[in-house]
């Protein structure tokens, strides 16, 4: 190799990015190198080329091919001071920024967020959610995000972003007031209007929010056993219903966990003392609609038998008090008990079998 064919091996006459990386910003290595007048530079679709000068953003080129002179590169060339018909090397850094849309980027709340809820009043949510992006203006990425790394990807910026969403779907959250049991019906609208609320904060970046999607918002445990509650509650019907409805829960827990310790023998007692209620409830109104229908066929059996000076009124009276119907028929004499020690006594007995008092 000649030394002609050395310092023309110096000079950089293709300027290309093939993309194999997934990376938003790429720097070309020039450093040693300088550019000839003349070189190709070779910009593909989804890519946009920088070149900047002492830290200066120059010119900027779409996708295309172009053959560097002092003509396409307007701002270069008065940067430099180049006279027309300059053809000499020169240094310039040079970036290529990825254009293409960014998808599948993940964001999610660190910390719940406090909500004011109308119905359970402070509750806190936690959220989380995809979005996708792309470069709108490569200059201004460039100046405002990438500085001058060697290359940058979106997961270097992710963190940031995360940040920024995380504000804005609460302040939309916050300013929607939607109560929190209707909010899973509202995840399209609500992602349509962050995407809105956003879009102005990407574009101060140079990006562009291309999507936004709300996945889920959950709610503190406590929250969700309320709403398990009161759904179980519609279910049931009625509190009565309820109430058994949770004691067979319960026993059903403590079933399920006889070794529990006791927490286990806890529920089990509760268990036990409210189904015991419940029985001795429904118990009660038996033996109520009992007597009530007792009462009623007794009235209409004594008004429609015999009328009380008949011979049947009278043998039953007689009954009742061990005398003789008028009739002349014996009636069933009644038991007597012992006022001592309880016990029944012969019908004739003059002193108590059992403890021997006198009757």
């Amino acid at each position: 190799m000649g030394l002609f064919d050395f310092i023309k091996g110096q000079f950089i006459e293709v300027i290309e990015w093939l993309d194999d990386t997934g990376s938003m910003v790429y720097r070309f290595p020039v450093y040693d190198n300088a550019i000839k007048m003349g070189a190709k530079l070779v910009v593909r679709e989804s890519q946009a080329a920088i070149f900047v000068n002492e830290g200066q953003i120059a010119d900027v080129f779409g996708p295309g091919t172009y053959t560097l002179s002092t003509q396409n590169m307007p701002v270069l060339t008065a940067l430099k001071s180049w006279k027309y018909g300059f053809n000499s090397p020169f240094k310039a850094d040079v970036f290529f920024v990825s254009t293409r849309n960014f998808t599948q980027l993940k964001w999610g709340t660190t910390n719940p967020v406090i909500m004011r809820d109308a119905e359970f009043g402070m509750v806190r949510l936690r959220g989380f959610g995809n979005y996708a992006l792309k470069v709108n203006d490569p200059a201004v990425f460039l100046k405002e995000i990438f500085g001058t790394q060697q290359d940058f990807s979106a997961e270097n910026v992710a963190g940031y972003l995360k940040s920024v969403i995380v504000s804005g779907v609460s302040d939309l959250l916050g300013e929607s007031k939607i109560p929190v049991i209707d909010l899973a019906a509202s995840y399209d609208e609500l992602s349509r209007a962050a995407t809105d609320k956003l879009q102005a904060h990407f574009m101060s970046m140079g990006l562009w929010l291309t999507a936004l999607t709300i996945e889920n918002i959950s709610l503190p445990e406590e929250v969700e056993k309320t709403i398990d509650r009161r759904s179980s509650m519609n279910i049931a019907g009625n509190l009565d219903q309820y109430m058994k409805y949770q004691t067979a829960e319960a026993l059903r827990e403590a079933a399920n966990n006889p070794a529990d310790g006791s927490a286990g023998t806890g529920i089990g007692l509760g268990a036990g003392m409210a189904m015991g209620q419940a029985m001795s409830q429904m118990m009660r109104q038996n033996e109520q609609q009992n007597a009530a229908n007792a009462g009623g066929s007794q009235g209409a059996g004594s008004g429609a038998g015999a009328a009380p000076g008949s011979g049947a009124a009278a043998s039953e009276r007689a009954a009742q008090v061990g005398g003789v119907a008028p009739d002349g028929g014996s009636a069933t004499p009644s038991k007597k008990f012992c006022s001592e020690c309880g016990q029944p006594l012969a019908p004739n007995a003059k002193f108590c079998s059992n403890c021997g008092t006198k009757v």
